[in-house]
């Protein structure tokens, strides 16, 4: 890999951060008139049957891959969500952001050696910035926190996934098997939790930026970097988007961080110069995952 397609890969990766955060103000102020189950599916929807217009996937193997990645996307929206019901919100962004910390271990575990320090540095600064970026006066661990812990699971495993399949196949054809497998699983929960029906017209700005902008620009832009750099990089870089979220929400909504909050900014973006410059040396490529792994 090269280190010009290492920095494009990093770059994706940022943007992709800045769309996943960025978005948070619409669907905040979207699920004031859905059920948040049903804004995924509905979401999902719209980027796969978009997704799979303008190229549609072909072959066994794009599904059969395309499903593992959609189910642990899937896992990781379904916990959140669940959990996020009966925990606070401080502490679903403080157990969620624990994906920054747990991919490059678990990768590691996968890989059987043990995770570089910058990679361990990285991680944690990360993980700290999330903390305060959060503003949790302290964790009570309760059935809610014990879900979203399994969603932060869930988006470890995949972005780790990712790392190994979204190589062999076409990234939008691939993209859109993982969030048709995300809408056809997310479907019959949201009509267990309460029934789905068709959205009403003041959700479907948002269902067409997320499902359209994040749902096919992000999620693609992740998918390719993840053909470039390993999992436990991606990790690192898409803990922006918490910050993301901040800086959007201070724009769009006045809303205005604390000292705590600056500090933990300034950590996240700590934590993604520390990969960038790193991956001048090669730790990037050196983690990549391959088929020969």
């Amino acid at each position: 890999m090269s280190h010009p397609a290492a920095r494009r890969a990093l770059l994706a990766l940022i943007a992709a951060s800045f769309l996943f955060g960025a978005t948070f103000v619409v669907i905040k102020s979207a699920l004031e008139d859905i059920p948040p189950m049903e804004f995924v599916a509905w979401r999902f929807l719209i980027g796969a049957v978009a997704a799979m217009v303008i190229a549609f996937p072909r072959g066994r193997q794009i599904w059969r891959d395309g499903a593992i990645t959609g189910l642990a996307l899937f896992a990781g929206y379904a916990l959140q969500t669940m959990g996020l019901a009966i925990t606070s919100a401080s502490n679903s962004a403080l157990i969620t952001g624990m994906y920054v910390v747990l991919t490059p271990f678990i990768a590691s575990l996968v890989r059987r050696r043990a995770p570089s320090p910058w990679v361990v540095l990285a991680a944690a600064a990360s993980f700290a910035g999330i903390y305060l970026l959060s503003d949790t006066d302290g964790l009570s661990l309760s059935r809610g926190d014990l879900l979203t812990l399994g969603c932060a699971f869930a988006f470890a495993f995949h972005i780790i996934a990712l790392s190994r399949y979204a190589h062999r196949h076409p990234i939008l054809p691939y993209t859109g098997v993982q969030l048709l497998t995300t809408a056809v699983l997310a479907f019959p929960v949201a009509a267990i939790q309460g029934g789905v029906s068709l959205p009403g017209s003041s959700v479907w700005p948002a269902l067409l930026l997320t499902g359209l902008g994040v749902g096919i620009g992000a999620f693609m832009l992740q998918v390719w970097a993840q053909t470039v750099v390993g999992p436990s990089t991606a990790a690192i870089i898409l803990a922006a988007e918490p910050a993301f979220g901040v800086a959007t929400a201070w724009v769009v909504l006045d809303e205005r961080l604390d000292v705590a909050g600056w500090i933990g900014t300034a950590l996240v973006v700590f934590a993604i110069f520390l990969v960038v410059t790193r991956q001048e040396e090669d730790v990037a490529t050196a983690e990549a995952v391959t088929e020969a792994h």
